[in-house]
């Protein structure tokens, strides 16, 4: 069941003179009131700041009418057929690879209209070969009596004609090593005439129907319509072999891989791509010799294909907000409440392009919280959801919504690994109040709720900022913190496309300081394109601490062709831009740290004005201590510029803290890091570059407001932003 009223927002943020569209579901279609909302603290939890969203007067303001509106998800492939008024018997051919197989009907490939009320289609129920004929809306499904086998590849071929009931069928396994395995041939009846003359285009994976409906799990190879009844799978050894000159249309998935268009070689129009399916995966002919698609893209002619896929719910807009051009900059949303129920959808204001800029500009990790967007943890029901629901807290959890699509740290329902994800669709985990972990000493915030602590301790200290996301940097460059004194992140900025990091790179060589508060920052290397900006893909290669793994083969990013994984695994390990880079994860724990010997040389005194003794951060609402969950370290080898200092080091971890992989040579080897388990606390002045600090620790920013914010942790930080505030700055 969907929540009563949830929305999302397009564009995530905006300057003066920009328009933020709201697409807001209201159930039933009841009329909402709406406000506009300055987030100041995410934070639920009554031990600590509270929640704080100060109202803004706007025009926004009042009652909407509402709408109830559906979500288009799942992926297919469309295209427009060419004119078969003449064409007599023809036969479409195909390769596939199922990988789920359930007792719903699930759609190959669809020869229809535009509404499918006239359909041809061949189709899985199970592992059960099916034909489905609709005339008129009218629909009769004819068993094949054919089987198929759950991730592996076969042959498929549908021979029919206009007017005619009879079909042939022909299906046979597919080994890259053995070749075309014996085929299967049935002869059948249809329960009426196979009529064309309402066809106007093909869909795969899918009955289009104004959107995906039946939707397939699996891949589908190189389809094609050739002349003639019979299917010939072993003269032709499958679609792959199918002859030019005998074909009526042929779609080559191989071409166009970073695009949602596949192109079709006898001129009848390329296809489009709906809710962007998984490309640059192995074909049926894929053999090993080449690992990247753009290197040889025939070996990655096939396109994966999820029921789950979704990429713009395409809802309407429900209201709109001009940023006024004295909004003053900062983390805002649009409140909507109908009579059933609220949300709260939150975006950016940056500042004016052309006008002045604060000293501080704030990052947020927006391609980190797209990254992590619904996940679905399977740790809801129990304290979670009572705790949520004892503190007012947000109450809508993917694991009991997962119809806006789940996070690239879950399944698709086949089991293979989300690698792209859309901003497009309401995003529950971007929500204030919105708890990821049943924290018993603290708050259990993650990602956007988590860095409001930041803003929430910069608002309370005074500090003047901006706001900057990582859209800006991937599209801006440099350009977009240019002229900032000081850059500062939030828990855990790990996400980057190679723009976005090379403008912080730039940034602090320039003479930019840089303040990293979280840890597991600059990890993961995304892809995105300017054509589809609400999307990012990641592929899960061959080192890290990975949620699911890429088939091998797999590594390249269909967005843009790099090769994906770690950043590290791309020469470009975090430790180059802040000093320290991910080595050890535990629990969601936190832990305190200790100041080391190196801290007490006078130059450092500056740092530590006003901090009483050697223990620091024993305390916080994130696990409970500012050193914990996802720590950093120091490495050379690895790029921590000469001259880093580290000035404490964490300590009192459990036992659940272990290792990064990419770390691990042996049993007893680490291969760059200390073996300790330990977060590196850092300062770092690079001769001619900008300065920096980084905490080593996610839950670092989870401290700031102890005590009222009269402690250590917020000490050293207000001494770390004074004293970058008053240098130069490249």
């Amino acid at each position: 069941m969907l929540p009563p009223i949830i929305g999302y927002c397009d564009p995530l943020r905006g300057r003066p003179g920009d328009t933020i569209n709201f697409h807001i579901s209201s159930a039933d279609g009841l009329p909402f009131d709406a406000r506009l909302v300055r987030v100041i603290c995410g934070d639920p939890n009554p031990a600590g700041p509270g929640l704080r969203m100060d109202a803004v007067p706007s025009a926004v303001e009042g009652r909407h009418d509402g709408k109830a509106q559906s979500v288009p998800i799942g992926s297919c492939a469309r295209a427009p057929l060419p004119a078969l008024g003449d064409a007599g018997a023809m036969v479409l051919i195909l390769n596939l690879r199922p990988t789920r197989l359930d007792t719903d009907l699930r759609a190959i490939a669809s020869l229809q209209d535009e509404a499918g009320r006239s359909v041809l289609a061949v189709a899985l129920e199970g592992r059960r070969l099916v034909l489905v004929l609709r005339r008129q809306g009218e629909e009769s499904r004819t068993v094949t009596g054919l089987e198929l086998d759950i991730g592996a590849w076969h042959s498929l071929g549908l021979g029919f004609s206009h007017g005619r009931s009879a079909v042939v069928v022909e299906l046979a396994r597919l080994d890259q090593r053995r070749g075309m395995r014996e085929v299967r041939r049935q002869v059948l009846q249809l329960a009426g005439e196979v009529g064309m003359s309402q066809w106007t285009q093909v869909a795969f994976a899918a009955i289009w129907a104004g959107k995906p409906t039946a939707s397939f799990n699996g891949q589908i190879e190189r389809p094609a319509l050739r002349r003639g009844l019979e299917p010939r799978l072993a003269e032709t050894g499958g679609a792959l072999g199918v002859p030019v000159e005998d074909a009526l249309a042929l779609w080559d998935f191989s071409g166009a891989i970073d695009e949602q268009r596949f192109p079709e070689r006898l001129g009848h129009g390329d296809g489009v791509l709906v809710n962007v399916p998984t490309r640059a995966v192995r074909g049926s002919n894929w053999d090993g010799s080449e690992l990247c698609w753009r290197h040889a893209p025939a070996h990655y002619g096939a396109i994966h294909f999820h029921d789950d896929d979704l990429a713009d719910c395409q809802w309407e807009p429900g209201a709109s907000f001009a940023i006024p051009p004295d909004l003053e900059s900062g983390i805002y949303a649009l409140e909507v409440q109908n009579a059933q129920g609220r949300d709260t959808i939150p975006f950016f204001v940056l500042p004016a392009r052309d006008g002045p800029k604060k000293p501080i500009a704030v990052l947020a990790s927006t391609f980190t919280y797209l990254a992590y967007a619904n996940h679905a943890r399977g740790n809801f029901e129990g304290g979670l959801k009572a705790r949520a629901a004892a503190w007012g807290a947000y109450p809508w959890n993917s694991d009991e919504v997962p119809d806006f699509a789940l996070s690239t740290y879950n399944y698709h329902s086949d089991g293979s690994g989300v690698s792209l994800s859309s901003r497009l669709r309401p995003i529950m985990t971007m929500r204030p109040g919105y708890l990821t972990f049943d924290d018993q000493r603290g708050s259990g915030l993650r990602h956007f709720p988590a860095d409001t602590h930041l803003v929430a301790w910069l608002h309370r200290k005074g500090y003047d900022f901006d706001i900057v996301t990582d859209e800006d940097l991937d599209d801006d460059g440099v350009a977009a913190i240019a002229g900032y004194q000081v850059v500062v992140t939030g828990s855990h900025p790990e996400y980057h496309t190679e723009r976005s990091l090379n403008a912080l790179q730039d940034y602090r060589e320039a003479g930019g300081h840089f303040a990293y508060l979280g840890g597991n920052g600059f990890y993961w290397r995304i892809g995105r394109r300017g054509d589809l900006p609400h999307m990012i893909e990641i592929r899960r290669a061959e080192s890290g601490i990975r949620a699911w793994a890429c088939r091998v083969g797999e590594y390249y990013q269909q967005l843009d062709g790099a090769y994906g994984g770690l950043w590290r695994r791309n020469d470009r390990p975090p430790q180059m831009l802040a000093g320290i880079g991910f080595a050890i994860q535990g629990l969601y724990e936190g832990s305190y740290y200790r100041r080391t010997a190196e801290s007490r040389d006078p130059a450092m005194s500056w740092l530590f004005e006003g901090v009483g003794g050697d223990i620091l951060g024993d305390y916080g609402l994130f696990g409970g201590g500012a050193a914990g969950f996802e720590l950093d370290q120091v490495s050379e080898p690895l790029g921590t510029p000469a001259g880093t200092v580290v000035v404490a080091r964490s300590a009192g971890h459990g036992p659940s803290f272990q290792l990064a992989p990419e770390e691990i040579l042996t049993h007893t080897l680490a291969l760059t890091t200390s073996p300790g388990v330990e977060a590196h606390m850092v300062l770092g002045t690079p001769p001619g570059e900008g300065a920096f600090f980084a905490s080593g620790s996610i839950t670092f920013i989870g401290s700031l407001s102890h005590n009222g914010d009269d402690n250590d942790v917020s000490r050293i930080l207000d001494n770390v932003l004074r004293r970058f505030l008053s240098l130069p700055a490249g």
